[in-house]
């Protein structure tokens, strides 16, 4: 009686060894059989089919999954820096608005013997400025009138044969330029010093004064230019603080406001920038050396 699934089994059939070839479960080549194809009955060549034959042996790259496929990977070929033109990194040195990218002015390495002083030993210097020469506009024109006017005076007097006047004009020609000289000695003592825990102020010649606000407790800066300021690149720091009694408040004629408003607050907001900007810049200065 034959099967109801098919024809009667018959050993004499001359298909039935093609039959049973066709029929049998292609094996598949495991993870733990090592690469490539593998013989059998499967296909005329006596390949098999399997999931890594075309992308490779994904047990040849360590830390890779070895379940499913891998890619072939090329252990010549390596990975290529871009090539970037130089028309292409003029836009990086210029802003939306086509001005050049801001300048920040070096900093002084080490402060003078006059502000040393009054430095702490874990304080970082930032930077000492002297006040604009405007600052000495007054002094100088005075000066410079007094000459005029008291050499024209002297000249006449001696003409009138009164020496006892022209004594006294030369000597408060003398007074008026000794006036000018400590104004001016003054003014090369004067400092304006940024650390990165304080703002100060040091003046004065025979008595000193210090001044100084620590940067946390300022709560709002503010820096004014007039025309002449701004044509002369000085201006007017304000600084506000916590506390009803401030030592610093308004420093005047201070040069290059903008740039001084930014590094003020730049060590303020941004301490960590500051101190990555000066640890490249020693090392650019480092390799030039050695270069």
């Amino acid at each position: 009686m034959g099967s109801p699934s098919g024809p009667p089994f018959d050993p004499d059939d001359p298909d039935r060894e093609r039959r049973e070839r066709d029929t049998e479960p292609i094996p598949r080549v495991g993870p733990d059989d090592g690469p490539g194809p593998r013989p059998g009955p499967g296909a005329p060549d006596g390949s098999l089919f399997s999931d890594d034959v075309g992308y490779g042996d994904p047990r040849g790259y360590p830390g890779e999954d070895r379940s499913g496929r891998a890619w072939i990977r090329d252990p010549q070929a390596g990975y290529q820096a871009p090539q970037i033109s130089e028309d292409e990194l003029a836009g990086l040195r210029a802003d939306a608005a086509g001005g050049a990218p801001r300048r920040v002015l070096p900093l002084e390495d080490e402060p003078s013997s006059l502000v040393a002083r009054y430095l702490f030993p874990t304080e970082r210097y930032r930077g000492e400025w002297k006040r604009h020469w405007v600052h000495l506009a007054v002094p100088l024109t005075v000066g410079i009138a007094a000459t005029f006017v008291l050499g024209y005076l002297s000249g006449f007097l001696a003409g009138q044969d009164v020496g006892a006047l022209t004594t006294i004009a030369v000597l408060l020609w003398f007074a008026v330029m000794g006036w000018v000289a400590w104004k001016v000695a003054d003014w090369w003592y004067d400092r304006f010093i940024l650390t990165n825990k304080r703002v100060m102020v040091v003046n004065g010649i025979v008595t000193r004064k210090v001044a100084m606000m620590p940067l946390a407790r300022v709560t709002d800066m503010k820096y004014e230019q007039s025309p002449s300021g701004r044509a002369l690149n000085y201006g007017t720091f304000v600084l506000e603080s916590a506390g009803q009694d401030q030592a610093l408040r308004e420093i005047k004629n201070l040069p290059n406001p903008n740039e001084l408003y930014l590094r003020v607050v730049e060590e303020m907001y941004e301490p960590q920038a500051v101190e990555a900007r000066l640890g490249k810049e020693a090392d650019e200065a480092k390799a030039d050396d050695g270069a």
